[in-house]
């Protein structure tokens, strides 16, 4: 018998969560593959749905009880014009995004962040 792959591991977790937590973590996923087509999903520490581009880390999809958080790993440098960001505001490197029971998504303004992650992996390799 084989492992479950990471994209397996993903799709049970939505599963399991069976509340807005699994539906919103499900539409965020949606959002990163559409802003970057050549994603690579992990399953990461335990649990946590990671999303690579080019072996750089973009963002994570953690689930929590009154949030699902999308921390993007160099969120600090990445230009977020629609202020998405509105938790880990403190640090140098990470940013993330807390979405609550309710709240509407920002498609566009997301898969932008999405996209900015993306060339900031990309330069890193150009240094």
């Amino acid at each position: 018998m084989t492992d479950p792959t990471p994209a397996q591991l993903i799709d049970q977790r939505i599963a399991d969560l069976g509340d807005w937590r699994g539906e919103t973590l499900a539409r965020l996923r949606a959002l990163i593959k559409e802003a970057d087509p050549q994603v690579v999903e992990e399953w990461k520490w335990r649990g946590v749905p990671t999303w690579y581009h080019a072996g750089g880390i973009l963002c994570t999809g953690e689930t929590y009880k009154a949030v699902v958080k999308t921390t993007f790993a160099k969120g600090a440098s990445l230009a977020d014009p629609k202020g998405l960001f509105n938790s880990s505001l403190e640090g140098n490197v990470r940013r993330a995004i807390d979405f609550r029971e309710g709240e509407a998504i920002d498609a566009e303004a997301f898969k932008a962040l999405v996209r900015e992650a993306v060339a900031a992996v990309g330069m890193k390799g150009r240094k």
